[in-house]
Parts: C-alpha cells; sequence; structure tokens
C-alpha cells in the first residue's frame, strides 16, 4: 500500500523524493543557538535561504519544546511571537509555513496568520481543543509524540491499535502513542491525507532505558511505523543523543553526526526530514534516497 498526505499542497509519502523541511525559531530559549531569528530582517533572509536551498516548508517554533530545557511561556506571549513571525513570513516565501506549537492559542494565532501546517509536538494530547482549531482551518498535522506529563489517551473505536510493549521495546509504544493521536484527529475530523507522523526522536526521557539508546532504537525500527499507514516525519538535527553518542556537547558542532542519523533515518524509510541545515541535509538525503530506491526499498522518487 502507497502511503502519502497533502501538507499545505506539499504532497509527501512512498514513492516521492524525501522533504526537507526547515526549521526556525523566535525563541532565545531553544536549545541550538543557530536556529533562533529574533530580529524580523534576520528570520526573513533565513527563511529565503532555506527555501532557495531546497525547503519544502519551513517550521517556524516560538517556545522551547526541548525536554530538558525550561523555556515555557505563557500561551499569549507564544500566541504573539508565533503570529508575528508567520505574518512576516507568509505571502513573502514560495513555500508553505508550518506552526510549530502545542497549544490552541497560538496554533489559531498563526493559522490567522498564514500558516497552513501545525507541528504538535504533543500528538493533540497537551491542549483539548488543538484538534478543532486544526480540522476548521483544513491544516496539515504533524502529529509527533513525547512521554510528556500526560498518561496515554485511551483509543476510540475504529483505532489502530496494539500489543502492550515493554520499556524494552521503544518502538512498540511510539506506535501505540501514534496510534492514539491518530483516533484524537480522527475524531475531531482532521483528515488522515493531511497528516505526518514523528516519532519524537528526543523527547522521551522518563521510559527507564538511557534517552538515548531509545532514540537509536527507534531510528532503527523506524520501517515498523509504516503499520500506521501515514509518511513518517524525523527530526534529528543537532539534537543530544548526537552528543551522547559522539561526546560532543555543543550542538553547533554536531552537523556531521545529524547527517549521518539523518542518512540512517532516510534508509530505514522516513519521508520527511526536519532540520536546521537545509543545503547540507539535502545533499545526504538524495544520496541515501538514491541508495534505498537502487535497494528496491520502496518506488523510486517520482522525475
Amino acid at each position: 500500500m502507497t502511503h502519502r498526505s497533502c501538507l499545505a499542497g506539499v504532497t509527501v509519502g512512498d514513492g516521492l523524493n524525501v522533504a526537507v523541511v526547515g526549521v526556525l525559531n523566535v525563541s532565545p530559549e531553544s536549545f541550538y543557538a543557530g536556529s533562533v531569528r529574533t530580529c524580523g530582517d534576520d528570520l526573513l533572509r533565513a527563511a529565503e535561504a532555506m527555501a532557495r536551498a531546497g525547503a519544502a516548508f519551513l517550521d517556524v517554533g516560538a517556545m522551547s519544546t526541548a525536554p530538558y530545557l525550561t523555556g515555557r511561556i505563557s500561551e499569549h506571549e507564544e500566541a504573539d511571537r508565533l503570529g508575528s513571525a508567520v505574518g512576516l513570513l507568509a505571502g513573502k516565501i514560495d513555500v508553505p509555513i508550518s506552526a510549530d506549537t502545542s497549544r490552541s492559542v497560538p496554533a489559531r494565532a498563526a493559522l490567522e496568520a498564514g500558516a497552513g501546517i501545525i507541528n504538535d509536538v504533543t500528538g493533540l494530547m497537551g491542549d483539548a481543543d488543538l484538534a478543532a482549531v486544526v480540522a476548521r482551518a483544513g491544516a496539515g498535522l504533524i502529529a509527533m509524540v513525547s512521554d510528556g506529563a500526560l498518561a496515554p489517551l485511551p483509543l476510540g473505536s475504529g483505532g489502530v491499535g496494539h500489543p502492550s510493549s515493554g520499556p524494552d521495546d521503544p518502538v512498540g509504544i511510539v506506535s501505540t502513542r501514534l496510534a492514539e493521536s491518530l483516533a484524537l484527529a480522527r475524531r475531531a475530523g482532521i483528515s488522515p491525507d493531511a497528516i505526518v507522523i514523528d516519532p519524537g526522536i528526543g523527547f522521551f526521557r522518563r521510559s527507564g532505558m538511557a534517552w538515548h539508546e531509545w532514540d537509536l532504537a527507534v531510528l532503527a525500527g523506524l520501517g515498523r511505523l509504516r503499520a500506521l499507514e501515514r509518511p513518517i516525519c524525523v527530526g534529528v538535527s543537532r539534537k543530544s543523543f548526537l552528543g551522547a553518542v559522539t561526546g560532543e556537547g555543543d550542538p553547533a558542532r554536531r552537523l556531521p553526526g545529524s547527517l549521518a542519523a539523518t542518512t540512517a533515518a532516510v534508509l530505514a524509510g522516513a519521508h520527511v526530514i526536519r532540520t536546521h541545515d537545509v543545503a547540507e541535509t539535502l545533499q545526504a538525503v538524495r544520496v541515501a534516497e538514491a541508495v534505498r530506491f537502487s535497494a528496491g526499498v520502496g518506488q523510486g522518487p517520482s522525475s
């Protein structure tokens, strides 16, 4: 079965080139200072450069979501930051804009300002109103999951169920949480064809397993998520598990590790890669997907 979705006019999935998404932040608290653009002119120049480099769309964040940082701000401050940033870029950039938020008030502000996609690191579990906001706007959704602070929500009727998984099966746990997010989206009226799933690399810190081992296990088992029948987005760019593996504590020096992990993700079946470094990542992605298709894993990319 071919798995494809359309996010704000960008079709991703099986048989297509892997889409590379450029990450921009207007939050000074973000873990990687190189992604932060608090000045409007700087933000616009960085966005234009990413679009020229080949980004399929841009993902803009206004509050740090790194689970090991304390960067939480009020939803109204996040809404002001996010709405202003999206409003500045929408109409000036030739690619769609995604808003990285888990809260309905900032999401609404971003959508009204011109965003066409919501990237939610809680998979619709952080704000009970967010799913309805996305559905009413007809927006695309990147549903990521994390261990977070919330207990897992029950599956609705028709949900994709999975056997109970222990802490030694990270992919099974991630798959179950993603199935719950897809069930929430379905109940809210979000079309499955507008959803991409994300296994939350870097966002599981309370599993009882060393967090970097968790992330490596999820990357290695990424192909199992195809059972959920949605394209897969992976974000590994400059994340802390790379520092644990390589001994490099500075995110600014993790580009080589990011490219290696990106290659692994594409070879394992990722359809979308989220990155701070569009041009460099795009080269790695094109080589990895050429190897993947030559090996007969999936159809070749459309020409």
